[in-house]
């Protein structure tokens, strides 16, 4: 050590262990030395990606992660509304312009005659009924009118108006009898029930739900029934059967398909309205919902054009 005290000796390698193994020395040493390489090196390690093995490269780099879209669990068609959300739009307004469109078109197309080729030899008629003289007005109708053609007939009245329903049975079996005793064949009639959308004295309130109901079912009795014509003459009951009637006429291809055909509503005016039409008339005169309304008084066609004038009919 370059010293020949003892005590000097002492001190010198006194002091070299101190700086071998503690940090604070004033002088570097070699002991600082190797602590700040292995800091250098742990920083490099803690830096730097942990290594792979080389087959699990290979398998992570062929297969691709899927490209999932927020909120529709990476589907086609939320892919498409995602990155196009236009095409929903578009699609809704091509929708609605064809529905309107349509609706145009049946509205210009009533009340305008057949076009050759459309008349067909027989038609199933439905035919509502009314209670009071509804009933009798519609039966003294009937009698005029071409069996053979308007066949199969099917009655309707409200359910509860039994007393309509029975004298048309009775009408029918009195066309029965005439038809078996000339030698023809009767076309076999059919007798209905809808519920009423509104009882008398029943508050509007309670209406709203019973309407929703009669419109429900006479959904269902026009889809049953699918008549070609439609003959009414002026009860409440008519209203939901004529819209039906005119809901299916606005018909698209689908329901073309399945055999739902176009309706043509004939409205009867009441011969005890002379000065201006009932509610059901008046409802379906400015919707022009009916294909022809009839009237049996001249003032009424001279306050509403589109009404024809037949004179009284009972």
């Amino acid at each position: 050590l370059g010293c020949g005290d003892d005590k000097a000796q002492q001190a010198g390698l006194g002091q070299t262990t101190f700086g071998l193994g503690l940090v604070g020395t004033t002088e570097p040493s070699l002991g600082t030395a190797v602590a700040r390489r292995e800091g250098a090196v742990v920083s490099s390690l803690l830096r730097s990606p942990p290594r792979r093995h080389p087959i699990e490269k290979l398998s992570r780099r062929s297969v691709a992660p899927p490209v999932m879209l927020e909120g529709d669990g990476g589907g086609s068609w939320g892919c498409c509304l995602s990155r196009y959300p236009h095409l929903l739009l578009l699609s809704a307004a091509f929708v609605v312009a064809v529905s309107i469109g349509r609706v145009l078109y049946v509205l210009y197309r009533t009340g305008r005659p057949f076009r050759p080729g459309e008349v067909r030899p027989t038609v199933r008629t439905l035919i509502i009924l009314g209670s009071g003289g509804h009933t009798a007005e519609m039966l003294n109708l009937l009698t005029v009118l071409d069996k053979d053609k308007f066949a199969p007939r099917y009655y309707v009245a409200a359910v509860t108006d039994s007393m309509s329903l029975q004298k048309a049975q009775r009408f029918e079996e009195s066309l029965e009898h005439q038809e078996t005793s000339m030698g023809n064949e009767m076309t076999v009639a059919h007798f209905m029930k809808i519920y009423r959308s509104r009882e008398v004295g029943q508050s509007y309130l309670t209406s709203i739900v019973t309407t929703i109901i009669a419109i429900g079912h006479a959904l269902w009795l026009t889809l049953k029934i699918r008549p070609q014509v439609v003959i009414c003459n002026g009860p409440g009951t008519c209203i939901p059967l004529c819209a039906s009637a005119f809901l299916f006429k606005v018909r698209t291809l689908g329901a073309k398909v399945i055999g739902i055909r176009s309706s043509s509503v004939f409205y009867v005016e009441s011969i005890a309205r002379v000065k201006k039409l009932s509610l059901s008339g008046w409802l379906l005169y400015h919707l022009n919902v009916a294909d022809q309304l009839f009237v049996q008084w001249p003032q009424l066609q001279r306050k509403y054009p589109r009404a024809h004038y037949v004179g009284c009919l009972m």
